[in-house]
C-alpha cells in the first residue's frame, strides 16, 4: 500500500527500528525490493534518484509511474522518495508524480548557501505535503564536495536543521557511497550526539560498504532512515552473470532477469530482517 514518508518513518522510529530505503533504477528493482519487504514482513522505502532519472533520458515520469503502481499494489506500507535532487525542476514534479518525500541535496554548496538553498526547498516542498531530507557533511563516495573522511559536527548540524527545517539530516560519519566491499566502520558515538543535538531522523547514506554490526549498533545509536543501493545491484549483476554464464545462448531477457530479480528480493529481505521492525511481531 502507498504510504506517505512521513507516516512510514514515525512508525519505525517509535518501533526502535530504522526505515531501510532502496535505490529504484529499473522496474524489475521495484517489484524486487517490494517482494523482499513482503517476504520480511516489513515497510519500506521505494527511492529513485536524480541520477536514475537521467538514466531514463530525463523523464520522471515513467519510472515513478512504475514504482507507484508496484506501491499501490504492495502487500506491507511502501513510501515513494526522490533522492539526491539537486534539481529544482525536478523537485517540482514530485508531489505531482505520486512521491512522498525528497532528499535536496545542495552539500556541494558552501555552508550558508545550503542553508538558503534547502530552506528555500523546504518551504515549497512543505507547501506541497512533501517530508524533506537534506545532507550535511559530505557523505563519501562521490565526486566533487563528498570527501571520504568528511564527519558532520553535531552544533553545525543543530544549526542547520533549526534554520532550514528539514525533517531528516544525512550525515557523515564514515560510510561512503557504491561500495563494493562491506569494509566500512561507522563513528558510533557521533551518530549517538549527532543524535541528541539534532532531534529530527538521522540519515545513513552509502549503507551497502557497512558490516551487519556496524548497521545494528548505528540503528541503536539513532539512525532512522538506512540507504541501500550498490548491494541491489551487486545481486543483480552477479545473477545475470552466473546465467548467462551457464547459458550463453539465452537471448530472451526474462530468464537472466528472473533469478536477477529473486537476488534482489533476497537482499532486500535480509536488509529488513537485520534493521526493520516487522509489521505484526
Amino acid at each position: 500500500m502507498l504510504t506517505p514518508t512521513g507516516e512510514l518513518i514515525t512508525d519505525v522510529r517509535a518501533r526502535g527500528g530504522a526505515a531501510c530505503a532502496f535505490n529504484v533504477i529499473t522496474v524489475e528493482h521495484a517489484e524486487a525490493i517490494v517482494t523482499g519487504a513482503e517476504m520480511a514482513g516489513c515497510p519500506v522505502i521505494l527511492q529513485v534518484s536524480e541520477n536514475a532519472v537521467r538514466f531514463h533520458h530525463g523523464r520522471l515520469a515513467p519510472i515513478a509511474a512504475a514504482a507507484r503502481a508496484v506501491a499501490v499494489a504492495a502487500g506491507v506500507p511502501v513510501a515513494l522518495h526522490l533522492d539526491h535532487v539537486e534539481s529544482v525542476e525536478l523537485l517540482d514534479e514530485a508531489a505531482p508524480n505520486g512521491f512522498g518525500s525528497v532528499m535536496f541535496d545542495a552539500s556541494k554548496r558552501p555552508y550558508a548557501e545550503n542553508v538558503l538553498a534547502t530552506a528555500s526547498v523546504v518551504a515549497a516542498c512543505h507547501a506541497a505535503g512533501l517530508w524533506v531530507e537534506s545532507e550535511l557533511g559530505e557523505v563519501g563516495g562521490k565526486d566533487g564536495a563528498h570527501a571520504p573522511g568528511a564527519r558532520t559536527d553535531p552544533a553545525e548540524a543543530a544549526a542547520y536543521v533549526a534554520a532550514t527545517g528539514v525533517d531528516a539530516l544525512a550525515v557523515a560519519v564514515g560510510s561512503s557511497h557504491a561500495m563494493l566491499e562491506r569494509t566500512a566502520r561507522l563513528d558510533q558515538e557521533l551518530i549517538v550526539r549527532l543524535r541528541d543535538a539534532v532531534g529530527v531522523p538521522l540519515v545513513l547514506h552509502g549503507s551497502s560498504g557497512v558490516p551487519d554490526d556496524e548497521l545494528t549498533a548505528a540503528v541503536r545509536g539513532g539512525m532512522v532512515k538506512i540507504n541501500i543501493g550498490t548491494a541491489l545491484n551487486t545481486a543483480f549483476t552477479g545473477a545475470v552473470r552466473a546465467t548467462l554464464g551457464d547459458r550463453p545462448d539465452l537471448v530472451d531477457p526474462r530468464r537472466y532477469l528472473t533469478p536477477a530479480r529473486s537476488a534482489m528480493a533476497d537482499t532486500v529481505a535480509a536488509a529488513l530482517r537485520l534493521l526493520s521492525p516487522v509489521l505484526h511481531p
